[in-house]
């Protein structure tokens, strides 16, 4: 049996090196993939350079995206304009369609029984729980919140990231990544035909850390301006000056909880300092290197 570990990439190379150095021992092989579409539909360059990970370039399968999905809503077709009040839809369909185009990578290198592992980038599974599950069928990963910092933590949510589940029992990526992180009972009937909610679910408590926008104030403005929220992070008129406040302050103002009508950037947040020595070994034994993004007192 062998493990496959599958991402997306943007621009992060930070993100992934770490990623990379902390997985490296369990996985045969990592697949990432990268579009030339952002997620708001601006066309951008390829940035990907297996050269940046030498270290890595025997386990880096590296796959790119070159098309738009067929179904984006356009109002004008021809000079593809879209209506604001699509940019979400539309951004959902784009991170699908790239989540999906790991499957020709998969079908390809692995065999029937082997463990295929989806994650985001920043999200990091803690390899030490996943050997010590049940091995249910659909594995899904509750991780740890950090913003800004390696080690400042978001204490309002679980974050529900990484997900896993045998070759021969997958889909496609964006079904893997939509199902529910709770195991229903068998007595649930909407479990017999709906396609985000199972039975046969393991949590896996302890699951590893979300290491979100652990970039620079300036690289989250470019990357929110790009992503799935882009209409709602706009809408906020935010900038890499009110951006480098809030870690300065240690606080988010991104609602998790707010509901999906309301404004998301409302209300702050406080981020609590997390002690180090609990963080992937290879963060803690690199304490220099990521000096920029570890907050100390």
């Amino acid at each position: 049996m062998k493990l496959f570990d599958c991402t997306l990439y943007y621009d992060e190379d930070l993100i992934l090196d770490t990623r990379l150095n902390i997985l490296d021992k369990y996985f045969d092989k990592f697949i990432v993939c990268e579009a030339s579409f952002s997620h708001s539909g601006r066309k951008k360059k390829l940035n990907f350079n297996v050269n940046n990970f030498p270290k890595f370039k025997h386990k880096i399968i590296y796959i790119s995206v070159d098309d738009e999905p067929y179904d984006i809503i356009y109002e004008d077709p021809i000079n593809k304009v879209e209506n604001p009040m699509h940019y979400r839809i539309n951004a959902v369909k784009r991170i699908a369609h790239q989540r999906n185009k790991l499957l020709e990578a998969v079908k390809s290198v692995s065999s029937p029984e082997d463990y295929i592992f989806y994650s985001d980038n920043d999200e990091i599974p803690n390899m030490t729980s996943f050997e010590e599950t049940n091995k249910n069928k659909i594995i899904i990963f509750e991780q740890d919140l950090f913003y800004y910092k390696f080690n400042l933590f978001c204490n309002r949510i679980k974050w529900y990231g990484t997900r896993a589940i045998k070759k021969k029992d997958l889909l496609n990526f964006e079904w893997l990544r939509q199902i529910k992180p709770k195991k229903y009972s068998f007595f649930r009937l909407d479990t017999f035909f709906k396609k985000d909610k199972y039975i046969n679910v393991e949590i896996v408590k302890n699951g590893g850390w979300h290491f979100t926008r652990v970039i620079s104030p300036e690289e989250i403005h470019k990357k929110e301006l790009d992503a799935e929220h882009h209409d709602e992070y706009r809408a906020s008129k935010k900038s890499p000056e009110k951006i480098r406040d809030l870690i300065q302050r240690r606080v988010i103002d991104h609602d998790h909880l707010a509901d999906s009508k309301s404004n998301k950037y409302s209300s702050e947040f406080k981020l609590d300092l997390y002690d180090i020595s609990r963080l992937p070994h290879f963060i803690v034994s690199n304490k220099e290197k990521f000096k920029d993004f570890i907050d100390e007192d």
